[in-house]
């Protein structure tokens, strides 16, 4: 079973579009320069509705995480380990690591973004641990 695909709304468009070609990318304002993540419609620095996209690096560090066994769907492999990370450019994502035994993870720990395919031909970003070849 594949992962389910991202809900796509007027606001979250582009971020999944360039996830499915495979890059990661964050709405920065185009009234203060502020990029923001997860994506909305207002800036809530300077209230601007003008914003472009930017393609981020990808590399960051794990701000935090958990390690996730319940509940459990058929999409996903257990345990899930659920992280926030702090990207390079100031942008933090909820997401999840990969290619790493929940044992290892620890904060701080260097990652960067690959991505996982999803139902319906979309793909979502996941990070794994730099120097991982997964």
């Amino acid at each position: 079973m594949t992962r389910p695909a991202p809900t796509i709304t007027d606001d979250n468009r582009g971020f999944w579009e360039a996830a499915h070609d495979g890059r990661l990318v964050s709405q920065q304002c185009s009234g203060c320069g502020q990029l923001r993540h997860p994506p909305r419609p207002m800036c809530p620095y300077c209230h601007s509705i003008e914003h472009e996209l930017v393609e981020l690096a990808g590399t960051g560090t794990v701000y935090s995480y958990a390690i996730l066994h319940h509940p459990q769907h058929p999409a996903f492999s257990y345990p899930v380990i659920a992280v926030l990370v702090d990207l390079d450019e100031g942008v933090r994502l909820l997401s999840n690591l990969v290619g790493v035994e929940p044992g290892d993870v620890h904060i701080d720990m260097p990652v960067r973004v690959t991505f996982d395919e999803t139902e319906a031909g979309m793909a979502v970003p996941v990070f794994e641990p730099m120097g991982s070849s997964t």
